[in-house]
């Protein structure tokens, strides 16, 4: 961990908001707030927390870091020698940060009010890329970028961890002849459904999590190419599409096998984001900015943009 790490950084948002009155405010864009992380930082991974909180995750080291919405505050929550953090979630019954840990092959959970690591869990043997995670009301799904399988690892209601699980896959989910293939994925609120994002496809697509099976969401025509972390809002599914520097917003029905492309959110403020979580009526997403050379001082950032 670099020593500029190691204590709070402080940071305002860039983007002031101005105070608009009457029909100015009406019509004036709302102005993104942009929240700068470590330097070096290499975000991939945000997710929700308490109040204003949220969390990102570092692809170069695996440390994980607690910002503030409200005042711009950044400090360290987790301060790892090595690893990787990649999608991650806040299990908001257990107080738990679950963090999918990308070629490591491992899951970590942490405790998200002192970062001491619950568990460490060998999902798969080191070498595929285990790179999003989403909850159930059992435990955690994550998806593998290289291999046409799921994993499920328990955790209980006090926070236990238990004995994971791999679902095989199949249908348009088990497409494996992308370079980067299954990457976000989501959770209905009952789990009986899980979607998740394909890359190499440009699709999202449904997975049963009993069976493995899986059939594309019909989006009347409409692809999404860059497909990166989703997030399930309600009827609302939002997509990141990193290397467009957008994100999709799509209108699912109520059994998510069908919907359409309603909007797309973009902001100057984009540099490749990766993932997005919802804080309030707000979206949170970082930027990884892939293609920019990683070195120690390297500037990355939090985006924050309307809902």
């Amino acid at each position: 961990m670099r020593q500029s790490l190691r204590r709070p950084i402080l940071a305002g948002f860039l983007a002031g908001a101005l105070t608009l009155s009457g029909s100015a405010a009406a019509q004036a864009a709302p102005r993104p707030e942009v929240i700068p992380l470590p330097n070096g930082f290499e975000p991939e991974g945000v997710a929700a927390g308490p109040g204003s909180t949220v969390f990102a995750g570092s692809l170069d080291d695996g440390d994980v870091v607690r910002v503030d919405l409200r005042s711009g505050d950044v400090d360290v929550l987790v301060d790892n020698d090595s690893g990787t953090a990649v999608g991650m979630k806040v299990n908001q019954r257990t107080g738990q940060l679950v963090v999918a840990g990308g070629p490591s092959g491992l899951a970590h959970v942490y405790d998200i009010r002192t970062g001491d690591e619950v568990g460490s869990v060998e999902l798969t043997p080191p070498g595929s890329f285990v790179n999003d995670v989403t909850l159930t009301g059992d435990g955690a799904w994550f998806t593998d970028s290289f291999l046409p399988q799921l994993y499920f690892l328990p955790i209980g209601p006090s926070g236990a961890l238990g004995t994971p699980q791999t679902l095989r896959l199949s249908g348009p989910a088990a497409d494996t002849t992308g370079f980067f293939n299954l990457n976000g994925i989501a959770a209905s609120p009952d789990g009986s459904r899980l979607i998740v994002a394909h890359s190499g496809r440009a699709e999202v697509i449904l997975v049963d999590p009993d069976s493995g099976s899986s059939e594309t969401i019909d989006l009347a025509g409409a692809s999404l190419p860059n497909a990166d972390g989703i997030l399930l809002d309600g009827p609302r599914l939002w997509v990141v599409q990193n290397q467009l520097n957008q994100i999709a917003e799509i209108r699912l029905d109520a059994g998510y096998e069908s919907g359409s492309v309603v909007s797309t959110r973009t902001s100057d403020a984009f540099d490749v984001p990766t993932t997005v979580a919802r804080s309030g009526n707000s979206l949170a997403a970082v930027n990884a900015r892939f293609g920019t050379p990683a070195t120690p001082d390297t500037t990355y950032d939090l985006v924050v943009i309307p809902r």
